[in-house]
């Protein structure tokens, strides 16, 4: 957890290998994941560099891989998983004998699917001629020709009338369903009508011998008379794609054939299932081995990518790499630079030096699978300067607390403990699970924050005293009736006077008897509000005091005078009296006292006070009571207003001031050489990196940042009252789905039914739970709660305008390959 205080350390190093060795160690260096490596040759094109020919080898390998899968797709073989077993990158001689099986694999592959298509193919031709041959042997028959449909226009003997004298031919064959009406009308046009065409439906589908899709088919035969007719016939056959096939006219002769045929497709059939079955045995041979040797191309491919990040020294015998290392992994490094060495056995060893960078380091902070989620939301507003406080260390209890606040329920709670906690417990294997989708993915990534997000609700309902809007009464009530029986009975209405009626203060959260009053919405909204004004003054004053541990660490001495104790002064002064003056109040003003200006009906609102203070204004208090809460209180308000109004021109002023004294005082130093340069009179401070700026533009940036942060500090302390908003809303929803939906199935007085509505009413409350109050509400919540710490919180300490530290690790790359796919 000390990691996460701010970025770990980073050594910008040289790398010098042995070119046989290079391989191996980059191997090992890709096992352990704790180097980003530099581009050396960045001038130079992907393609003129050292190592194209084998990323090319290896992308051609990942193209056939590809095929085989998609192959064992369309099989409907599942490709076993690789859990701990994951294979390491091959040697480059390995990979020959890979290369060579995955070649006649694909061959075979292809060979078997170029005859599969063509026995299939001709397998379809002898089924269209089966269906022909069968469905046209009733259009022969005398009786089909005695029997025309009374409602075609033309009949043979109307055709052969009309054509005079000949013999009538036919053409039969078949084609696609979709395209009978075009064919029919195309053969009336070309023969004036005259054309018989008989056709049937085939309720069978065929499938397509290339893609595999189902085709509807028909089967026809046209009757005509004259050679000529017959030509004009066929080409209007091709030009539909319609497949033409002999058929006798003699009934023996066409029984004849369909014995034939038959024959003929049961031995079509029979090599057909035994090319399936030899398929079937090839691709259960690869699919056993196809996940090891797609880890171990992949593998390889990432270890010749980044070789060509490498450069070559002007010997040609050694090469030359520059990477990130954390400074705590450096042995990590050396030990995988002797590894490589080892496994080829040579004797010159590879070894490390570290250098001065010349730009500003990545970003690192290790994590773990519980900080990981809360990281995530850090960086998905900006990646953290190098060495700057990391907020997410923070975030772990802010985040889930202040959402918390607004999602107070224990009912609710529970439910997303519940949620939270079957992640966490069961993650091995829900990580495994594929399919889940976009939402799956970032609900599961954040199983560590709604599990705290689920017992920091619980703990603020029990606060709050709501379970599903209801109280709990676990010490019984501090308020202590004595009205009688008639009385209470006789009015609707009563006031408690807490001076008589009350025993004490009570053991935790709120008192059970509030679910009962009729001011319980005003009592809560009174402390809902005070508490997220707390809440939200103290977030902003860790984040101000945060800065100054940045200050300290990039030894900028001088910002924590110009820049840290104004503001600090600035929202201590105003908005942190605020918040004091409300403890104060709850202090101070007390049913007991027997002063009338100190019982509760005389304490003034803190809201008031504090406006009249900003705007140097007063308010005449009721009779017998006091404007003020204590004395010298307006003489101490006018103070801390006019510090407070100090601290502008203090932050807008003093910076550029020091920065303009701060180069007149420069020293010009001249070396031996003759030639000069300008160094401050002593320490460091903020003029550090404005040497040549204008001090017009400084003046510009200062006024910008103070107007900024004075803005800010109003804006965001009013902003975190969604706090307070949200947390009625939470338990103003809850309460009405309660009353208007649940209550409804107690109120059906019958024995009969009740039981059964009572029944369907839960199933509705518990529908209109989950979807509403903890699915909407608690995302509306979870973005608040993102918002106030990106904006209000990060804004008065986090600079982000860091680089991540993306190292070159194979489990990350097999990771996003994984989650491509």
């Amino acid at each position: 957890m000390g990691d996460m205080f701010r970025s770990e350390k980073m050594a910008l190093c040289q790398l010098f290998i042995q070119p046989e060795a290079a391989y191996a160690t980059v191997s090992e260096l890709g096992e352990a994941g704790c180097v980003q490596f530099r581009d050396l040759n960045d001038g130079v094109h992907l393609f003129q560099r050292k190592f194209v020919g084998e990323v090319r080898r290896c992308e051609e390998l990942e193209r056939k891989i590809r095929y085989i899968e998609k192959e064992l797709a369309k099989e409907g073989f599942e490709l076993p998983e690789l859990n701990e077993n994951i294979p390491s990158a091959p040697n480059p001689r390995e990979i020959i004998d890979l290369e060579a099986h995955l070649e006649n694999t694909e061959n075979e592959m292809l060979e078997l699917n170029q005859n599969e298509v063509s026995l299939r193919s001709n397998y379809m031709e002898l089924t269209e001629l089966r269906q022909v041959l069968e469905n046209t042997d009733d259009f022969f028959s005398e009786q089909e020709v005695l029997n025309l449909d009374s409602n075609r226009r033309y009949s043979i003997s109307a055709v052969m009338n009309h054509s005079g004298r000949g013999e009538l031919g036919f053409v039969a064959g078949i084609l696609k369903r979709e395209r009978v009406f075009g064919f029919e009308r195309m053969l009336w046009r070309i023969s004036r009508g005259n054309v018989f065409l008989r056709r049937v439906d085939l309720n069978e589908a065929f499938k397509d011998p290339a893609t595999g899709h189902e085709i509807y088919k028909t089967v026809f035969v046209a009757f005509f008379q004259g050679e000529e007719l017959k030509n004009r016939i066929k080409k209007v056959c091709s030009g539909f794609h319609a497949a033409m096939y002999p058929c006798p006219s003699s009934h023996s002769e066409r029984h004849e054939m369909i014995k034939g045929v038959r024959t003929r497709l049961e031995d079509m059939r029979m090599v057909l299932n035994q090319t399936d079955d030899h398929r079937s045995r090839v691709l259960a041979t690869v699919s056993k081995n196809l996940p090891t040797w797609s880890i171990m191309v992949k593998k390889m491919k990432a270890i010749y990518f980044t070789l060509n990040l490498f450069n070559m020294d002007v010997t040609q015998k050694c090469m030359i790499g520059e990477c990130w290392v954390p400074t705590n992994d450096l042995m990590i490094v050396q030990r995988a630079l002797a590894a490589g060495s080892n496994q080829v056995g040579n004797s010159i060893p590879s070894f490390l030096n570290v250098i001065e960078p010349n730009e500003s380091p990545p970003t690192y902070n290790r994590t773990n699978k519980f900080t990981q989620g809360f990281q995530n939301l850090i960086d998905a507003y900006a990646v953290a300067s190098y060495g700057e406080v990391n907020p997410a260390l923070y975030t772990i209890i802010t985040f889930p607390f202040l959402f918390a606040v607004m999602f107070g329920d224990v009912g609710h709670g529970i439910i997303m403990l519940l949620f939270g906690a079957w992640m966490v417990l069961w993650e091995k294997g829900l990580s495994k699970m594929k399919g889940g989708g976009e939402i799956w993915t970032i609900f599961f990534g954040g199983r560590y924050i709604i599990l705290l997000m689920g017992i920091f609700s619980i703990y603020t309902g029990f606060i709050y005293n709501d379970i599903f809007s209801k109280s709990m009464n676990v010490f019984g009530s501090g308020w202590r009736v004595h009205y009688d029986y008639s009385t209470v009975h006789a009015n609707p209405s009563l006031q408690l006077n807490p001076k008589n009626y009350t025993v004490g203060v009570y053991w935790l959260g709120m008192d059970p008897i509030w679910q009962l009053a009729e001011n319980k919405i005003i009592f809560q909204n009174s402390y809902k509000m005070k508490l997220s004004i707390i809440f939200g003054v103290t977030h902003m004053l860790f984040g101000v005091s945060m800065s100054v541990v940045n200050h300290v660490h990039f030894r900028r001495w001088g910002r924590i005078f110009m820049e840290f104790l104004p503001q600090v002064l600035f929202l201590l002064l105003l908005f942190g009296y605020m918040a004091f003056m409300m403890f104060f109040k709850w202090v101070k003003y007390s049913a007991e006292s027997e002063i009338l200006s100190e019982t509760p009906g005389c304490a003034p609102s803190v809201l008031i006070m504090f406006i009249n203070m900003m705007l140097f204004k007063s308010t005449p208090p009721l009779e017998g009571c006091k404007e003020h809460m204590f004395e010298e209180q307006y003489y101490l308000q006018m103070g801390l207003v006019a510090i407070g109004l100090l601290c502008i021109p203090w932050m807008l002023l003093s910076r550029p001031l020091y920065i303009h004294f701060t180069r007149k005082n420069k020293i010009h130093i001249v070396n031996h050489n003759g030639t000069g340069r300008d160094a401050p009179a002593g320490g460091s401070g903020g003029g550090h990196g404005h040497d040549n700026e204008p001090m017009g533009e400084i003046l510009i940036q200062q006024a910008i940042h103070t107007i900024e942060y004075v803005l800010s500090t109003i804006s965001h302390t009013a902003s975190y009252l969604r706090l307070w908003a949200l947390s009625l809303a939470h338990a103003q929803l809850s309460e009405v789905l309660w009353g208007r939906v649940l209550t409804f199935g107690f109120l059906i007085p019958s024995y009969y039914i009740g039981p059964v509505m009572l029944f369907v009413v839960f199933i509705a409350w518990s529908f209109f739970t989950m979807a509403i109050l903890v699915m909407m509400e608690g995302l509306s919540a979870f973005l608040h709660t993102l918002r106030l710490h990106w904006v209000e919180f990060m804004s008065k300490i986090y600079e982000g305008e860091g680089y991540a530290f993306t190292p070159f690790s194979f489990k990350q790359i097999l990771k996003e390959d994984d989650e491509d796919e």
